[in-house]
């Protein structure tokens, strides 16, 4: 409910990440708004990675090369033509920029919509405002259970040959109670909105910079800058509240303050116009930083879609693209390597309370 709805093809050695990647940005872009009559709000804005160090130039030099290799048309710039697209950004010690004209932002708001539309249109029902307590199983004609239903909390339950948990930072408890190990932990995630101020163009690219832990675009009139620490802080180690659905936890302006310094000075800018709100929600991640998706270890067709490191919005239609062929024919995908993000990888030590809790700050 707190997405910045980045799109950013970029940033990634990982050829199924990239290619999942690709893949969401043709579908908020084209397949959705084709196919439902709705836009999901994309906007190719560019993106721009910046390199202020000679480390992160020849590293991002190797994921640009990647990129192009998989198919992202990204070019290096210099720091004059980074100000040129996004004026408000400092530059004198930026190296070179990763640019990627095409990317940009979708609306989250929109694009669950016309995911809603298209769901439907296919004969899915959508029932809102209901939750699950819980997962039924067999162990018909075998060793493992396999999954025959889900049950609610009014005690009544459904038939189903097939289950995704797909349910966030809440996923890892849904999964407990059938024994699945699911790792995912909550932890803060920050943005700051400054105040509409004059100048603000709607059409500059999304500028990240990730020696100052910060990425910056447009955001109703202002700025949003989008924060992500070095040492982050997990949040609700032993268990996640069910009703917690929307909201928002109270800013640890101590810990943030030397990571909102060192973004603003990015934009100096930020440094004197007023801030309109510090947000934080919880963001659910992985020991591993890659996704959890797949069919489960312990039960057959139990499978998963959590743990999406805060982005969901960007690899999310492809992690769906992955599932459905997956459950349609039984066996991962051939296309694509799951090795990284398959639901299984983990043991169950790294569902260690500590170890989550240590692992994600």
């Amino acid at each position: 409910w707190h997405a910045g709805g980045l799109i950013d093809t970029f940033d990634s050695l990982s050829s199924t990440s990239t290619s999942m990647r690709k893949y969401t940005k043709e579908l908020y872009s084209t397949i959705l708004p084709e196919e439902t009559g709705m836009s999901c709000g994309f906007m190719p804005i560019g993106f721009i990675e910046l390199a202020c160090d000679e480390d992160r130039l020849e590293y991002y030099r190797r994921v640009a090369a990647f990129n192009r290799y998989s198919g992202v048309d990204v070019v290096e710039i210099s720091g004059e033509e980074v100000r040129e697209r996004c004026p408000v950004v400092e530059t004198s010690d930026v190296l070179a920029g990763f640019y990627v004209a095409s990317d940009g932002r979708a609306n989250p708001t929109d694009s669950t919509m016309a995911f809603a539309k298209g769901a439907r249109q296919y004969g899915v029902q959508i029932m809102e405002n209901v939750s699950v307590s819980g997962v039924t199983t067999s162990r018909e004609n075998g060793v493992i259970p396999r999954v025959n239903g889900i049950t609610l909390p009014s005690g009544d339950e459904i038939a189903a040959n097939v289950v995704v948990n797909c349910a966030g930072m809440w996923a890892r408890q849904l999964g407990e109670r059938n024994g699945v190990n699911i790792p995912n932990q909550a932890a803060e995630h920050y943005y700051l909105i400054t105040e509409p101020f004059s100048g603000v163009d709607p059409s500059w690219p999304i500028v990240e910079d990730s020696s100052r832990c910060v990425y910056v675009r447009p955001e109703g009139g202002g700025l949003m800058l989008g924060l992500f620490e070095l040492m982050g802080a997990s949040w609700n180690v032993e268990e996640i509240p069910e009703g917690f659905s929307f909201g928002e936890i109270n800013a640890d302006f101590d810990r943030m303050g030397p990571y909102l310094e060192e973004a603003m000075k990015r934009v100096p800018i930020t440094e004197t116009v007023g801030a309109k709100t510090l947000f934080c929600g919880p963001e659910s991640f992985t020991p591993d930083g890659n996704p959890i998706v797949g069919e489960t270890a312990e039960v057959r067709n139990y499978y998963v879609a959590a743990g999406l490191n805060s982005i969901g919005i960007l690899t999310g239609g492809g992690i769906g693209k992955v599932l459905a062929q997956w459950i349609r024919d039984g066996r991962p995908p051939t296309d694509v390597d799951i090795t990284a993000i398959d639901a299984a990888r983990f043991s169950k030590d790294k569902n260690n309370r500590k170890y989550r809790a240590d692992r994600v700050g």
